[in-house]
């Protein structure tokens, strides 16, 4: 039995650019504007990504403003990326309570 967490299984490697490509694709779904490098929603910045060599760097606004203050955030692997795309559907939930 070998005694590594990931149950045997080897974890997909990290590939910034095309995690991007993902995460871009998701955040379109959730109806989010993509404008340039960031993506907003009801004419707000929110979100904006950036490949930084093999991590994406992201901030994330803490609450719907039009000069909002952001969170830093450095994705460096595939669990990285699912956990920001679940922040932004929380935030985004609770933006649209508090609209």
């Amino acid at each position: 039995m070998a005694d590594d967490d990931s149950g045997g299984f080897a974890s997909p490697p990290f590939k910034a650019e095309d995690v991007l490509r993902q995460l871009q694709r998701s955040l379109r779904d959730l109806k989010l504007t993509e404008r340039g490098p960031g993506f907003e929603w009801h004419g707000k910045r929110v979100l904006e990504l950036r490949v930084d060599g093999e991590v994406i760097r992201a901030r994330l606004a803490r609450k719907l403003a039009l000069s909002p203050e952001w969170d830093a955030l450095v994705l460096k692997t595939n669990a990285d990326s699912r956990k920001l795309l679940d922040e932004v559907k929380k935030r985004l939930a609770r933006w649209d309570r508090e609209a």
